[in-house]
């Protein structure tokens, strides 16, 4: 059963996005990548990021504000239109997740790839966005990493997603992190900017 294509629940659906899966470390001994030219930040646990985000998926596009708090295992994304007016609460784990919108209604779900692939009828990298947000590739899986000329992080390529860094910032640490970048994969094209990171 395919949910409502309204813009509330297709903006809430694109929210599963930001949502962390568990990922195992790296085996040393059996690297799953060739040694990166590139130098990754370290990968921190719990974080909350604000910002835009836009998605292109066939003939349906959509501009959004999103606060996205990750804390282990838990998430809690919050979905604002450019004008400032809430659209969804995303909110779960491992034990399940829940989308509020703005109306009152409320979807649960398994996962997030359940309920993203059920709401939007396509997967979103929900194993991977909370690392690549970060600017580090997943760290259960191979990856191909490219510098830009300036020695940032150029391009990461992994689980069939290109992801195209174009600017950083540094986080509340001090540690410098993505600003802004361009995902894609076929038929599909998300594009986020970081407005803050805590």
């Amino acid at each position: 059963m395919r949910l409502s294509s309204g813009p509330a629940v297709r903006a809430a659906s694109l929210g599963c996005a930001f949502v962390l899966a568990a990922c195992a470390g790296l085996t040393p001994e059996r690297p799953l990548s060739p040694p990166s030219p590139v130098v990754f930040p370290p990968t921190i646990a719990s974080f909350e990021a604000a910002g835009r985000l836009s998605v292109r998926h066939g003939g349906d596009a959509l501009t959004a504000n999103f606060r996205w708090r990750h804390d282990g295992d838990q998430d809690e994304l919050d979905l604002a239109s450019p004008l400032g007016q809430t659209v969804a609460r995303l909110s779960g784990g491992r034990d399940g997740v829940t989308l509020r919108t703005a109306d009152g209604r409320v979807v649960t779900g398994n996962d997030w790839p359940e309920l993203t692939a059920r709401a939007l009828d396509w997967s979103l990298p929900v194993d991977g966005l909370a690392f690549w947000i970060q600017g580090v590739p997943r760290a259960d899986a191979p990856f191909v990493a490219e510098r830009a000329a300036d020695g940032t992080l150029g391009f990461l390529r992994q689980d069939g997603w290109t992801i195209a860094y174009q600017s950083f910032a540094s986080d509340a640490a001090g540690v410098v992190r993505p600003g802004r970048m361009t995902l894609s994969y076929p038929n599909v094209e998300l594009r986020l900017v970081v407005d803050s990171w805590q």
